[in-house]
């Protein structure tokens, strides 16, 4: 099975463990910036600031998502939604972005450092998540744009479909990644795993 490194929180080193076969794939989504932007979406400014000072609109139907480029929004509540940038150039600047959200009677917070993700693909990737999960995570309930705040075992998580591949994206505290990376190993070992080079959140692993 494949081992946690502790040096490069929520990677292993890439390679095959358990059955043959690769039903599922494992691989760390990098995430360059994390940020909660909270606001009332009804007030007059409020989403035309998020969207010029991110470039990209916020969902506001519950537990969808909105993708502008290496940034993708993610809908935490009526008033709460998370930005996850995957690449450096839309992480800069923060001081500018969070004095115009606040102008609009938002406000911004920098979780960059509290989150840590992977991306859980392949053909069995719902059958991994759905061991420690109870969300329905079927492609008729559980459609691409969709996200939702769960459980995998006892942790809480952010699991989100970005597209219509057979892939989930899965956002933790860092402070739980050790437990939910063994558990993911453990929970694909019965169908075959490949861990994969970590790639940008919202992109594809294996490319």
């Amino acid at each position: 099975m494949a081992e946690f490194d502790p040096g490069v929180t929520g990677a292993a080193a890439a390679g095959h463990f358990g059955a043959a076969g690769s039903g599922v794939a494992l691989a760390a989504a990098t995430i360059a910036a994390a940020w909660n932007v909270q606001g009332d979406p009804a007030r007059p400014g409020f989403a035309a600031a998020v969207r010029e000072a991110f470039g990209v609109d916020l969902p506001l139907q519950p537990n969808t998502l909105a993708r502008s480029g290496a940034l993708t929004a993610l809908w935490l509540g009526p008033r709460s939604w998370l930005l996850v940038a995957g690449d450096a150039a839309p992480a800069d600047n923060y001081t500018a972005r969070r004095d115009a959200v606040n102008a609009a009677g938002g406000a911004l917070f920098d979780l960059s450092a509290g989150r840590v993700a992977w991306t859980v693909a392949g053909p069995r990737a719902a059958d991994v998540l759905a061991k420690g999960c109870p969300l329905d995570l079927h492609l008729r309930a559980f459609t691409p744009g969709t996200c939702a705040q769960s459980l995998f075992g006892r942790i809480g998580v952010l699991v989100a479909r970005c597209d219509d591949t057979p892939a989930f994206a899965l956002l933790v505290p860092r402070s739980y990644a050790r437990d939910v990376w063994h558990l993911l190993c453990e929970s694909a070992a019965q169908y075959g795993c490949d861990v994969l080079p970590p790639a940008a959140f919202g992109r594809p692993a294996g490319r």
